[in-house]
This record gives C-alpha cells, sequence and structure tokens, in this order.
C-alpha cells in the first residue's frame, strides 16, 4: 500500500482527465488559456493501466477531474474500464455540470458512484461573470439528472470570491433545508496565473459560517465537526442536508490528507500546493514494466510534503488549477 514519510495511507486518487474546459471561471483561467496539445495527454490505455497499478499499491478510490471531466472524449467507456479494475470501490467525478443532463445516467450505468457539482451562485448573472461564459440553467439540469440516475449524494462546490459571490452563501446554504445535498463552501486558493487576485478575494471559512449564521441559525457540527473528507460538515436546523466548509486555507488539514494528484499530462503530484511532481507518463511510454512504475509511484508517494506553505506566503506558480484538477 502506498504511505508516505508521516504514515499516512495514500488510497485516494484523483486523475486529471485533460485541462480542456467548457467555462473560464475568474479564479481558474485566463480567458484566452492555451492548452496542451492531446498528444501530451495521457490516453485512454494509459489511464487505464495506471489505474491498475496504483490500485495494486492499495489505491481504492478515483475522482474524476480536469479542467473539465466531461468534455473528454469516450468519457463514459472510460468510467466503466475504471469500475472493471479489481481493488477500485468508489469513483466519484468533479464536473461543472454542463454536460450532466446527457450524461449523468450512462455515466451512472458505467459504475460513476457519485458527482460533485461547481456552482458558485444561484443568480444567473454573477453566474455568467462568475464564469465568463456559462448558463446556470444548464447546471441545474444537470444537478436534477444526476439525483435521477442515483449519483448520490449529490455535493455541490462553491468557490467564495470576495466582490463576486461572498452574499450568495446564505443561499447557497438555503438549498440543504429541501434538499439532501451536501454544499460545500470553499476557500480560494493562490495558484499560478492569478496569484495575487486570489489572495485579496479570499473569504475564510469563519466569514463564511458566520454569515449563513446570521441569517439561518445556528449550525450544528455533523459528527462532532470531524473532517469528512476535506470539508467540516454542519447542518442547519430541520435542515435535510449538510453545510460544509473547505479551510485549505486558515484552517489546513494537511495532517489528514489521503490523497495524490495524476495530473492529465501523466505527472503524479504529491501536494496540491507544491510543485514537486514524479513524471510517470514518460516512462510508460518509453516501456516501463509495471513493477518499475509501481517503484517509481512507490518511491514519490514517499515523499509527499507534509503540508502546503501557504502561511509562509509559498504559492504555487508552475501549473494553473484546471492542469492539475483541484
Amino acid at each position: 500500500m502506498p504511505y508516505d514519510r508521516f504514515g499516512r495511507h495514500l488510497h485516494y486518487l484523483r486523475i486529471s482527465l485533460t485541462d480542456r474546459c467548457n467555462l473560464r471561471c475568474v479564479y481558474c483561467m485566463p480567458e484566452d488559456m492555451t492548452f496542451m496539445p492531446n498528444a501530451a495527454l495521457m490516453q485512454d490505455d494509459e489511464i487505464l493501466r495506471l489505474v491498475r497499478i496504483f490500485a495494486s499499491l492499495g489505491v481504492d478510490k478515483i475522482r474524476l477531474t480536469g479542467g473539465e471531466p466531461t468534455v473528454r472524449p469516450h468519457i463514459v467507456d472510460l468510467v466503466r474500464g475504471i469500475r472493471q479494475t479489481p481493488g477500485i470501490r468508489e469513483i466519484t467525478m468533479t464536473t461543472n455540470g454542463l454536460l450532466l443532463s446527457r450524461l449523468a445516467k450512462p455515466l451512472a450505468e458505467a459504475g460513476l458512484n457519485r458527482v460533485n457539482v461547481s456552482l458558485d451562485t444561484l443568480h444567473a448573472g454573477k453566474f455568467r461573470r462568475l464564469t465568463r461564459w456559462g448558463d446556470i440553467e444548464d447546471v441545474l439540469d444537470g444537478i436534477r439528472a444526476a439525483e435521477e440516475a442515483g449519483l448520490q449524494p449529490v455535493k455541490l462546490n462553491a468557490v467564495v470570491v470576495r466582490g463576486y459571490n461572498e452574499e450568495d452563501v446564505v443561499e447557497m446554504a438555503r438549498l440543504t433545508l429541501a434538499h439532501p445535498w451536501q454544499v460545500r463552501f470553499i476557500e480560494m486558493m493562490p495558484f499560478a496565473g492569478a496569484t495575487e487576485f486570489q489572495r485579496m478575494m479570499l473569504v475564510t471559512a469563519e466569514e463564511m459560517k458566520a454569515r449563513i449564521e446570521a441569517a439561518l441559525g445556528a449550525l450544528e457540527p455533523v459528527d462532532g465537526g470531524r473532517l469528512d473528507g476535506e470539508a467540516r460538515l454542519f447542518r442547519l436546523p430541520g435542515a435535510r442536508g449538510q453545510v460544509g466548509f473547505i479551510a485549505s486555507v486558515s484552517q489546513p488539514f494537511c495532517a489528514a490528507c489521503t490523497r495524490l494528484r495524476l495530473a492529465s499530462d501523466g505527472h503524479l503530484r504529491l501536494c496540491l500546493l507544491r510543485e514537486d511532481e514524479a513524471d510517470i507518463l514518460t516512462p510508460l511510454r518509453a516501456g516501463a514494466t509495471d513493477e518499475e512504475l509501481r517503484r517509481l509511484i512507490a518511491a514519490a508517494a514517499w515523499r509527499k510534503p507534509w503540508g502546503h506553505g501557504l502561511a509562509e506566503g509559498e504559492a504555487p506558480q508552475d501549473r494553473t488549477m484546471s492542469q492539475i484538477g483541484g
């Protein structure tokens, strides 16, 4: 099983299927983003081979990300192939939801367990301002399709950006009163391409929580306030769903991190907010055996850092968020 030198069991692999996206969110990428050529990306057979190798090392949970994973050709077949891999017990996806209205059912039938849908506001105008291109009705249709297809519990991810949508956290949290959803509010992290903007526009989880409680009442901790993955969960009085806060900047949860990230170009990133990576795709294409790749992955996993350096003013500059997959 892949362990790091701090004893953390790294059983959760996030795979970026593409750096491409059908939106241009202001906190993620510039509108004139240049993407990698297709030949530089992992191909389907390469992804499936690497999933088998990671599974043989003890990885049992896969999250598919992007860019936007649903723009990847043959995405349904790829999910089916991952589902057929021995040892993989859970497959999830983070998506902007634009294409879910037609893909939710076939993805569920192929073996996808659930989805996290990125939705930063319920206001159509703000949504267009944040995403530059998007139509919020397409996302709402996708959420309904995901529920109907059984991709549950649906989780909504909202990155909160000062001056854009910090006031919308109340309306987003109110969704949990009527729906069995988990609405998760995420602190914006400084990343290459828009680092200074991201630092200036940070809204902390405590500020979000105070705003919600002032409008909707006290938030009661779920499961004693323990982390559920990367989120701390709460429930509003009488709510069907839950409110979560992912406070990567103000309240780091690095000690509990069990994740590795495989970027779309086949580089294994050991921490989202650190630049250390291991190139897995080049030796694979050069003819490395499965055992050689296992040793390479295990050695990289061992050197996973304890945590990020945001408190010391360090932010990664080598990649945009869309290239890693979050």
